[in-house]
């Protein structure tokens, strides 16, 4: 019971990446890259382990970032035509590359990934994807016509993906979806549709990620226009709720998130997030235990995995292996409470 994870992405080491940055450039190149990859995952793993989380993650240390390190291996996107294009409903603005026909994987995606992570640990690992509407969300669209269409499209990719990791033995299989937050009601309207499809058929537990975001500037600044209770899920649970994954995960510490919405969710596992990925000041366990506790008002405990907010990529790596350990004995914690 309250099996403890991560949403997912860890901070990179120093010696693979520039710290405390999103998108930064390899520091490694050709076998030594690989290596590196590799060595980081391994990393991760062993200080999950040491704080008592139960189900891992590799820490995307494959990925610069969570949404193009699938992407790069997709034939029908032209990374030369970039187009400027406001991310999660113009909460930023970049330049991103653009679908301009058909989109198919050019082969496996992650399965050495996967494979590595898997052989690391005997505990449950957890592999995470990017959702169809956060591709869609990601990059620019010059071929369906229609957002939607492209959408299902990536969801068979992701199906494929998906199908492929549950056969190396992943446990859970997550598809991080922070543009459900951002897409009322086009999430209501196919962004769930979307989900289903990149699901089905999967017998390992699958999951949903949604969020507000990981702990940078443009994330920080929309939360201030949120107003004293930020209600986005009250209107996408429901949906969520009448989908076909396993569990849903969400951003309660240090949130202004009505903890009585997470009872809409009463056909799911919940994944509550007890850990704040948007400071640097790691939480004490006993601060992880109360908002855990809190949510055990809307949640039974049998439902219910303490978890972080979001990922902590951005974070500095002292902090990240600080919250980790808070987050495994925050729980533990709270256990005791239910014997």
């Amino acid at each position: 019971m309250l099996e403890t994870t991560v949403a997912g992405s860890l901070p990179k080491p120093a010696w693979l990446a520039e710290p405390e940055k999103l998108w930064a450039p390899w520091r490694l190149a050709g076998g030594e890259l690989e290596q590196g990859m590799r060595d980081a995952t391994l990393l991760w793993i062993k200080e999950q382990e040491s704080a008592g989380i139960d189900i891992l993650s590799g820490g995307e240390q494959h990925r610069v970032h969570f949404v193009h390190g699938f992407l790069e291996h997709v034939a029908g996107i032209d990374w030369e035509k970039k187009t400027k294009m406001g991310i999660r409903d113009n909460r930023y603005v970049v330049d991103v590359p653009t679908v301009t026909g058909p989109v198919s994987r050019k082969g496996h995606v992650h399965s050495e990934e996967a494979r590595y992570s898997r052989a690391q640990t005997s505990k449950k690992l957890k592999f995470t994807l990017p959702g169809p509407m956060t591709i869609c969300d990601t990059i620019a669209e010059a071929h369906y016509g229609r957002r939607a269409d492209m959408a299902m499209a990536f969801a068979d990719l992701l199906n494929q993906e998906a199908r492929e990791l549950e056969a190396l033995g992943v446990d859970t299989i997550q598809f991080d979806e922070p543009a459900f937050n951002a897409f009322l009601g086009d999430t209501v309207e196919w962004g769930v549709d979307a989900l289903n499809r990149a699901c089905r058929g999967l017998k390992c537990t699958t999951a949903v990620h949604i969020c507000y975001g990981y702990g940078i500037k443009a994330n920080i600044d929309w939360k201030k226009t949120l107003g004293s209770e930020w209600r986005q899920y009250e209107e996408i649970f429901p949906s969520l709720n009448r989908s076909d994954v396993d569990q849903v995960s969400l951003e309660c510490a240090n949130s202004r998130v009505p903890l009585h919405l997470i009872g809409l969710l009463k056909d799911k596992d919940v994944l509550v997030g007890a850990i704040d990925v948007a400071t640097e000041a790691v939480e004490t366990p006993e601060q992880v235990a109360a908002t855990l506790t809190a949510a055990m008002a809307h949640v039974d405990p049998a439902r219910m995995f303490p978890c972080t907010n979001c990922g902590m990529a951005p974070l500095p790596r002292a902090a990240a292996v600080g919250k980790l350990k808070a987050l495994g004995a925050g729980a533990a914690l709270v256990r005791k409470t239910l014997k």
